[in-house]
């Protein structure tokens, strides 16, 4: 072989061997991400509105995730590493919500993202999820009519919160009904919910109205409702909103005495931020109150207590972001992976012994069997249990009132007349100004 064939045969063999190290670090490489099995800590995201008009909300609902994260990692973390909480600020804006969702997943490549608080925004994100194959354990109640491979929802589904509440309703405060709510996708919906049951059971709706997310001027809204005098309002009002509509009403002289009010969007965070002398006397329907009186309940108060003060305040959107990421943590665990392909299957059927009582993530659907609650607003702000439905109830995310193509339809409507958004545009106007972090 002359001089220059030797050259050339040994560069050919280099190369050769580079690239099949190359190959080799590639395939490793690309098992330790599927994996997730790396020696570092197991990284996960936190997506919720720290400013905004969602902000009284969701703060206290980032605290209950790194709650729950802290008492993983101090019981010594999962498959033998910490978790690492990324916390990310939607600022009350779907827009924010999706980008920074792509930057948990893609960049960030988190195992898992708990968040969002409005339908608008879960809704928002709901395809980025899906077409990256990543997961969000999603909260809040809601609307249902949704059932996302990519979404574990820990919240409640409307037969586990806005049915319930409207047969307690009738049996314990009227009949007729008027119903306020924030204009998105989550009121209108649950107003269709409720305007079908109240018809249904012989009862009659009286009037219904919205406000963009974020208003504070209820005048005209509470005006309508003196003059038509419902026995009782349902409010899906979400963010600080509620604080301009209790407001109003109690200016309008409207008291619970007179008209009640209950809310689907309330709890002991928002009764804080309001005051509870103007709150007291309302009802509010939820699977979780601060005075549930279970052994682990009373645990989770005094945590909380200890940790943030004497008056820190726990709800229902906190309790199912805690037990959500306990449930995350015991899939990936039995999965023996962090990653989402490993433990989709493990996350199915999971149950625990929550604060509010047993949950476990039905197989279907991904959505929570979890008990029922009515509440009615003490003077401390806390809430006294009149009803509870005694059992983890069956999660059903579409009612049957309507088909599942008549309630796409409907939802198409409202994404198109809200010109391809989950939520009617707000005045520039009528936007309030930032909440302070």
């Amino acid at each position: 072989m002359s001089g220059w064939g030797r050259k050339r045969y040994f560069a050919g063999a280099f190369l050769l061997t580079m690239a099949g190290w190359l190959a080799a670090y590639a395939v490793i490489q690309a098992w330790d991400d599927r994996t997730n099995s790396g020696r570092g800590p197991i990284k996960v995201g936190i997506l919720h509105s720290r400013t905004g008009t969602m902000a009284v909300s969701e703060r206290t609902v980032i605290d209950a995730t790194l709650y729950a994260i802290d008492e993983i990692n101090q019981a010594g973390g999962v498959l033998g590493r910490q978790i690492k909480p990324i916390v990310v600020d939607g600022k009350s804006d779907w827009g924010v919500f999706a980008a920074e969702a792509q930057r948990l997943i893609r960049t960030e490549k988190v195992s898992a993202v708990f968040g969002c608080w409005t339908s608008a925004c879960r809704k928002t994100v709901k395809p980025i999820f899906e077409k990256y194959d990543s997961v969000l354990f999603y909260p809040v109640q809601y609307e249902g009519l949704e059932s996302s491979p990519n979404i574990v929802y820990t919240g409640a589904a409307p037969n586990q919160q806005i049915i319930p509440a409207i047969k307690w309703s009738m049996d314990n405060l009227g009949r007729r009904f008027f119903l306020v709510g924030s204009d998105y996708v989550f009121p209108r919906t649950a107003n269709r919910i409720i305007t079908a049951q109240v018809t249904a059971l012989k009862g009659e709706v009286v009037g219904e109205e919205y406000a963009t997310l974020g208003s504070q001027d209820f005048t005209r809204i509470v005006e309508r409702i003196k003059q038509v005098h419902p026995d009782v309002v349902f409010n899906t009002i979400n963010g600080d909103s509620n604080l301009g509509f209790h407001r109003a009403m109690r200016a309008a002289g409207i008291t619970p005495d007179s008209i009640p009010v209950m809310s689907f969007s309330i709890a002991e965070a928002e009764v804080k931020a309001i005051g509870p002398a103007i709150m007291a006397g309302d009802y509010a329907a939820r699977n979780y109150f601060q005075t549930v009186d279970t052994a682990e309940n009373r645990a989770f108060v005094a945590g909380f207590k200890a940790k943030y003060g004497q008056d820190y305040v726990t709800t229902a959107p906190m309790e199912a972001a805690y037990f959500g990421v306990k449930l995350w943590a015991r899939a990936v665990s039995e999965a023996g992976s962090a990653d989402f392909r490993d433990y989709r299957a493990t996350i199915k059927g999971q149950s625990m012994a929550s604060p509010g009582g047993t949950v476990t993530i039905d197989p279907a659907t991904q959505h929570t069997w979890k008990t029922v609650r009515i509440g009615k607003i003490r003077p401390d702000g806390d809430f006294e249990i009149q009803w509870d439905s005694q059992r983890p109830v069956r999660p059903v995310p579409y009612p049957s009132i309507l088909s599942r193509r008549q309630w796409s339809d409907f939802l198409d409507g409202l994404y198109l007349g809200w010109g391809k958004n989950w939520a009617a545009p707000s005045p520039p106007e009528a936007k309030p100004p930032e909440a302070k972090p």
